[in-house]
C-alpha cells in the first residue's frame, strides 16, 4: 500500500528573528496544510533547509511535526545524509518518535558509486525498516541512482518502496518504471513536470508549490488518478509561469519569499541562502497575482 498518494508539501520550515525554528508558526502551517487538502507533511527535507539543522533541531522538528499531525495524514522524514552513519541515526529517530516514512536524499558532495549507494540504502533501511522513498535530485547532490540501481534496492530491501524522481529526465524515470515493473511508488519531485510522470505511473508529487497552493496541487494530482487527463494537464500547464518563479532562485529562497508576500511570517533563511534579488521578487510578486495567491 502506498505512503500516499496525491500531493505531499515539503514544508518549509519557519524562522524567527534570531533564526532559531519557530514552533508556534510550523504549528499554523501544519494545520494550513493539512485544512488545505495536502496529503503528507515532509518535513526537514531541502525546502526545509535540513541542511543547516544540528541534529538535535532535526531529530526535534520531526518528533514536533509527528506530535502535531497525529496521524491525520502521514509524515514522512527526511532523514537523508552523506554519512551512512548519520543517516541511521536519524532515521532510526525518525522511527522511534512515530515518522510513517522516510525519505533518503542520495550522499552528497562526497557522493558514491552505485554499488556504494546499495551498500548505503540497505544499510539504513535495515536499521530502521520504516517504509523509505529514496530521493533523485542529481541536480543537487552531484549523485544520481541509476535505473538498475534502483531496481536491485527494490527487489532486494523491502522497506523501500518509493523514489522522488527529481532528475528532470523523463527516459530514467521511464526506464524506472520498467526495470521495476511498476513495482515501485513513483513520486514527481519537480513541480514542473508532475503530470508527464503520473502518465508514466506516478501517483503524486512531493511538491514545492503545495507550501502555497495545497488544494490546487492536491486538485491537479486526483484530477489525474481519477481519468481527468485533459483537466489535470491544464492545471499543470496554468501553473508553470508560478512554478518557474518559484525556481528562479535556489529552493527554499523563493518559496519562503512568497509565503511572506502572502502574510504568513517564515522568517528568513539561515547562511548561506540569502534573501532573494529584488528582480525576482518582482517576478515572483507577478506570478503569484496572476495566479490569484495576491
Amino acid at each position: 500500500m502506498a505512503i500516499f498518494k496525491g500531493a505531499g508539501v515539503a514544508i518549509v520550515t519557519p524562522m524567527k528573528e534570531n533564526l532559531e525554528i519557530n514552533y508556534d508558526k510550523l504549528d499554523e502551517m501544519l494545520e494550513e496544510q493539512i485544512a488545505g487538502g495536502t496529503d503528507a507533511i515532509i518535513i526537514c527535507g531541502t525546502t526545509g533547509e535540513s541542511a543547516t539543522m544540528t541534529e538535535e533541531e532535526h531529530s526535534e522538528a520531526i518528533r514536533f511535526t509527528v506530535e502535531r499531525v497525529k496521524h491525520r495524514i502521514p509524515v514522512i522524514a527526511g532523514t537523508g545524509s552523506n554519512s551512512t552513519a548519520t543517516a541511521v541515526q536519524l532515521s532510526k529517530g525518525a522511527m522511534e518518535d512515530g515518522a510513517d516514512a522516510l525519505l533518503l536524499v542520495t550522499p552528497y558532495y562526497n557522493k558514491a558509486t552505485q554499488n556504494g549507494l546499495i551498500a548505503h540504502y540497505t544499510k539504513i533501511c535495515t536499521e530502521a525498516p520504516l517504509p523509505a522513498i529514496l530521493y533523485n535530485v542529481p541536480s543537487r547532490t552531484g549523485c544520481s541512482i541509476q535505473p538498475k540501481t534502483l531496481a536491485h534496492l527494490v527487489k532486494n530491501v523491502d522497506s523501500i518502496v518509493g523514489v522522488k524522481e527529481a532528475s528532470g529526465n523523463i527516459g530514467n524515470v521511464a526506464e524506472i518504471m520498467h526495470l521495476c515493473d511498476g513495482n515501485i511508488d513513483l513520486y514527481s519531485g519537480n513541480d514542473d513536470q508532475v503530470v508527464p510522470l503520473l502518465s508514466l505511473g506516478g501517483i503524486g508529487v512531493i511538491s514545492v508549490l503545495s507550501n502555497v497552493a495545497p488544494k490546487y496541487v492536491h486538485d491537479m494530482v486526483m484530477k489525474y488518478l481519477d481519468g481527468d487527463v485533459k483537466g489535470s494537464a491544464k492545471m499543470q500547464l496554468d501553473a508553470i509561469d508560478l512554478c518557474s518563479a518559484l525556481f528562479c532562485e535556489v529552493n527554499p529562497i523563493p518559496v519562503k519569499a512568497a509565503l511572506n508576500m502572502m502574510g504568513k511570517n517564515v522568517g528568513s533563511l539561515r547562511a548561506p541562502l540569502t534573501e532573494m534579488e529584488d528582480a525576482h521578487k518582482e517576478v515572483l510578486r507577478q506570478a503569484m497575482q496572476d495566479f490569484g495567491l495576491l
